[in-house]
């Protein structure tokens, strides 16, 4: 026998094949490796959103921007004057994107790019002629983008303040506040994407000072990181011939709460406003109050409880602190449940939410809501021509 033979070789191991897995079994893994990643990528970005949150003060000092002339240069700006008629204007821009061919989703509507960019420029270059006819002494904007996706990365504080140098030969100066600060929004679907929004004044007097004062916000985490942190902005002008300050107040209340949020910001209005009153101050409220005045008949735009319904603030409960000043000969606002051009406008759904709040020593000699149709947004454009009593 060979040596070298193997007299007990190792028995051939036989590979037995495995079973597979049944196909519906198969079909379930593979849907909750997906359920999985989404969920993980839903915590992910949730996550991200509340590290990133925009979380303003109670209390912040605004950066005002200097006047620069029609000439190109820098100038300074004359004090308020007394007993002098002074034109403010209001508007709420709908951040360029909510002209008459516009819906929107939280009003009913479907849309949430409502404008192309061509549309977009569109839009504020009407609204900048309408601006450009009045030239306001005093403007207050809201729904004003800086770097938008809806609004295709436009910086409109810049074209509205170059806008109005250009035209004026001493200039304005401007202030500007976040009130919408998100990276992504992630909701509806398409998503809304990057808001940088906030709210302007922009004024041909000096502006000494300007502050953001926080609103409190009624939505709770995770509701709360991608929304809106509203605030009233202040700014103080000199007036000449006088140790007192007229102290103008921006703001856009809340639209979209069940009310106690709109009740809580009018509230904190108030308190800002009687400090302001108690100190001798000549005081102007204006913006997107979300509200209807008491003391304005609103009875020929009556509210359908099936659309977007707006708060109410009853005037007698502020005192004679205050006049509440609106224009209901022409609404300042229509709703966004469906797109206006081509519409019945018979039928449609109209509001009074935007004017001013003035105090006392303040005398009003109009008020008016310019009346453009809503071609360019879903606001009116509200003047108010008032004096300061010496």
């Amino acid at each position: 026998m060979d040596v070298n033979e193997t007299i007990n070789p190792e028995p051939e191991i036989m590979e037995v094949p495995r079973r597979k897995k049944p196909i519906w079994l198969r079909i379930l893994l593979a849907v909750g490796v997906v359920i999985g990643a989404v969920v993980l990528f839903a915590v992910g970005f949730i996550l991200w959103l509340t590290i990133t949150e925009y979380k303003p003060s109670d209390y912040e000092g605004m950066m005002v921007m200097h006047a620069v002339g029609s000439d190109g240069e820098e100038s300074t700006l004359p004090a308020a004057p007394l007993d002098t008629e002074i034109t403010l204007m209001t508007w709420n821009f709908g951040y360029g994107a909510l002209g008459d061919n516009a819906d929107f989703f939280m009003d009913g509507g479907s849309g949430v790019y409502t404008a192309d960019r061509d549309r977009v420029n569109e839009n504020l270059e009407g609204m900048f002629g309408v601006i450009a006819k009045v030239m306001p002494d005093i403007m207050l904007v809201q729904e004003i983008d800086v770097d938008s996706s809806r609004s295709y990365g436009i910086d409109e504080t810049k074209r509205l303040k170059d806008l109005l140098n250009g035209l004026s030969e001493t200039g304005y100066q401007s202030a500007f506040a976040y009130n919408f600060r998100v990276s992504y929004v992630p909701y509806p679907i398409p998503p809304i994407g990057r808001v940088y929004s906030g709210i302007q004044m922009l004024s041909r007097y000096r502006i000494t000072s300007a502050e953001r004062v926080k609103l409190p916000c009624p939505f709770s985490w995770p509701v709360r990181v991608a929304n809106l942190k509203r605030c009233l902005t202040i700014q103080r002008m000199p007036i000449e011939g006088s140790d007192k300050e007229l102290v103008v107040i921006n703001l856009h209340l809340e639209a979209y709460d069940s009310g106690e949020g709109k009740i809580e910001q009018t509230k904190l209005l108030r308190e800002v406003f009687d400090a302001e009153v108690e100190n001798g101050n000549y005081v102007i409220a204006g913006g997107d109050f979300n509200q209807t005045f008491s003391n304005i008949d609103t009875s020929n735009y009556p509210i359908d409880p099936d659309k977007w319904q707006c708060g109410k603030i009853d005037v007698e409960e502020f005192g004679s602190n205050y006049t509440f000043v609106a224009d209901n000969r022409v609404p300042t606002c229509r709703s966004l449940d469906t797109v206006y051009a081509g519409s019945d406008k018979a039928t449609f759904q109209y509001y009074v939410i935007d004017g001013y709040i003035v105090s006392s020593n303040v005398e009003v000699v109009s008020c008016e809501t310019l009346s453009y149709d809503f071609v360019c947004s879903d606001h009116n454009p509200v003047t108010m021509t008032v004096k300061l009593k010496p």
